[in-house]
């Protein structure tokens, strides 16, 4: 929402200020008129706002981007400003689950649904994009990490994929990326350094830790390639950015959040995924069969 719509709704103040500083002061308390500007513009041009009733505690946002206006977006290429409305894509953006309930939330998404006189439809999906903090085996707060495969700790499922993120993609001043396995733990209370120096120096290459990324690959498999409910090349996109790094003392979880650290890989993530998503918009990389 920030990065689609704050640039118009605080285009004043985006004159005088650096546009990472400012997101960086949006999740101050003294930012509430500057978060409300920008849900405001955001709902009046294309942005819908689901609040969980589920239980799941996963809020949803639904966007129109063919009501969206691009002329502050630096990341927005011509050729998708002039490109037909009805070639624009609806983005569905949801919260982040926890752990296994990851699994339960993509499946149903990308489930085939039936219309008001029964008749089934598949999702005609271009991509599914993955975003979240984990814990780094090989950096620091604040780096960003672009996996290959997720391995599933405790079992004996592996999950390869083709990353449309690559590390050249997200590389940029003052952020160290890493490519390589992400391990998908049970919690992260039951780990310890030497089994995460297992991972991290054996031929696994395990670049760090989280909970759920597995969880979301056996669901998109499960659908794009054993019951063909989406296209089976569906692009698929994952990068984390890194909230702790459980081997170094001093960067653990224990000592304290990221800060203002996260505000820059968070957003050089969020937007790299928009670009992408724009560019195959106008030029499809893949076809719509199944």
């Amino acid at each position: 929402m920030n990065s689609l719509y704050g640039p118009k709704a605080l285009e004043a103040k985006l004159k005088n200020s650096d546009r990472m500083e400012l997101f960086a002061t949006l999740s101050n308390d003294a930012a509430k008129k500057d978060r409300d500007a920008i849900k405001k513009h955001a709902l009046a041009n294309g942005m819908s706002y689901l609040k969980d009733e589920s239980g799941t505690n996963i809020d949803v946002q639904i966007f129109d981007m063919s009501q969206c206006q691009y002329m502050d977006v630096d990341f927005c290429s011509v050729s998708f400003r002039e490109s037909e409305e009805n070639t624009k894509p609806v983005l569905i953006v949801m919260d982040y689950a926890f752990g296994e309930q990851a699994y339960e939330t993509m499946d149903e998404l990308l489930k085939p649904y039936k219309d008001e006189n029964g008749k089934l439809h598949l999702m005609n999906m271009k991509s599914i994009n993955i975003m979240g903090k984990a814990g780094i085996l090989e950096g620091d707060k604040g780096d960003i990490m672009v996996p290959d495969a997720h391995v599933f700790e405790g079992t004996a499922d592996n999950y390869p994929f083709k990353n449309k993120l690559t590390k050249k993609d997200l590389k940029t001043d003052g952020i160290n990326v890493v490519a390589g396995s992400m391990v998908t733990v049970l919690g992260t209370s039951l780990q310890n350094k030497d089994l995460l120096q297992f991972f991290y120096s054996s031929s696994w290459r395990v670049i760090g830790l989280e909970m759920e990324g597995a969880h979301y690959q056996k669901a998109i498999q499960a659908a794009s390639r054993v019951r063909r409910s989406i296209n089976k090349k569906i692009n698929v996109r994952y990068a984390y950015y890194a909230s702790d790094n459980p081997l170094k003392t001093g960067h653990t979880l224990a000592s304290g959040g990221l800060g203002l650290t996260g505000v820059k890989p968070v957003y050089v993530i969020t937007e790299k995924i928009l670009e992408q998503i724009m560019e195959n918009s106008v030029a499809p990389e893949i076809s719509t069969e199944l």
